[in-house]
């Protein structure tokens, strides 16, 4: 070998060793992989995000899906308040008509003519 040397631990885990060659007198500094306990606890904080983030997305989807369905209530009730308001105005409209046709019956008829007392005792 090249002077490297790796230590395993009773886990199974290797640690980081810092090796000096004795030739040129230079450090070197091995990185090896994290313990098993270190890999195990970044897994479950990985999933523990993955799970936080689930959750943060169904929670939006269902709010989104509630403002949509709100925003097609919303459109119905608007187009119900146009139809009611053109209904009324339509009525109105007839009510306007009948109205006056029963004023012109009313004044075409004698029974409903003002009569004059004063005439009478004449």
């Amino acid at each position: 070998m090249d002077g490297s040397s790796q230590e395993e631990d009773d886990d199974g885990s290797f640690t980081n060793i810092s090796l000096a060659d004795d030739t040129d007198h230079s450090s070197r500094t091995l990185y090896l992989r994290p313990p098993k306990s270190l890999l195990s606890k970044m897994m479950n904080a990985d999933m523990d995000v993955d799970a936080e983030n689930q959750v943060e997305l169904e929670e939006k989807t269902r709010l989104i899906n509630q403002v949509l369905e709100l925003q097609h209530t919303l459109e119905d009730l608007s187009a119900r308040v146009d139809a009611v308001k053109e209904e009324n105005l339509k009525l109105k409209s007839e009510n306007q008509v009948l109205g006056q046709y029963i004023e012109n019956l009313m004044s075409a008829s004698s029974v409903f003519q003002t009569t004059d007392t004063k005439s009478k005792r004449k």
